[in-house]
């Protein structure tokens, strides 16, 4: 097991290394966002490739991740499309200074996310090592199940808040509507979601701890990166937001307040 992780991290290390030498001739680290999903993708197709079991667990957790691995780098790459660096990296470039950051952002942003690549990605490993026959459970159904309600509520989510933010006029208010009218983060807890179906798919090969991977992965998206951030800074923006968090959920989605 330890040389499929061995082999994920060296291919993936080989993918932040090229991307990290194209954003220092383009000037933009965002392009490491788009790798994100495509990340996922490329680690889970190794993993499988290794295994040399292709059982149906293993042929299925390939499709699903690469459904919603491409989805996700396709629609970051689309949003990202001719608007430049995004401002968090901007901050960074500001405050480390752009006479060292060129190399600075290879340990801070691009080897990062591929260690996070990496660890969150074991409950992927722990699938296709650990499945050992064709036999599916009642556990890889739920986990199907739960996949389907993340992917809907993660890029319905996303489509959502795409097509609002074409509208000029609502450039200081607050979509709530759609599933934004349940949930204040529909896409994070779309992704939550998917993420604990592969833990459930790894429980169902029987093996426990890889789903730290998901673990991980739900504590950067509700504590780090993810709502955490989002809710620091989307107040000062958005006037009505205040009220919109009165009535509505931040992460589980329910009916809204009265």
């Amino acid at each position: 097991m330890f040389s499929f992780l061995i082999i994920g991290a060296l291919i993936i290390l080989l993918c932040i290394t090229a991307l990290w030498v194209i954003s220092v001739f383009i000037k933009n680290v965002s392009i490491i966002d788009i790798f994100w999903g495509m990340g996922f993708v490329i680690v889970n197709g190794i993993y499988f490739y290794l295994s040399e079991a292709n059982y149906i667990r293993s042929i299925i957790v390939l499709f699903l991740v690469s459904i919603w691995g491409l989805r996700l780098s396709i629609y970051l790459g689309l949003r990202n499309a001719g608007k430049g660096e995004d401002f968090r990296y901007q901050e960074f470039r500001k405050r480390y200074g752009a006479h060292r950051y060129w190399w600075f952002s290879f340990f801070q942003v691009f080897l990062l996310q591929g260690v996070l690549i990496i660890i969150v990605s074991l409950s992927l490993l722990g699938i296709h090592y650990f499945t050992e026959n064709d036999q599916l459970t009642s556990l890889d159904y739920l986990a199907m199940t739960i996949w389907l309600i993340g992917f809907i509520f993660e890029s319905g989510g996303d489509y959502q808040l795409a097509k609002f933010k074409k509208n000029p006029k609502n450039k200081v208010k607050v979509l709530n509507t759609g599933f934004w009218k349940y949930t204040r983060h529909p896409n994070y807890f779309g992704d939550t979601m998917v993420w604990w179906s592969y833990a459930i798919f790894c429980i169902s090969a029987g093996k426990y701890w890889p789903i730290l991977g998901s673990v991980i992965m739900t504590f950067l998206i509700i504590k780090v990166s993810g709502v955490a951030l989002l809710e620091e800074s989307i107040s000062d923006r958005r006037p009505e937001y205040q009220e919109y968090i009165k009535k509505t959920n931040s992460f589980f989605p329910w009916f809204p307040k009265k």
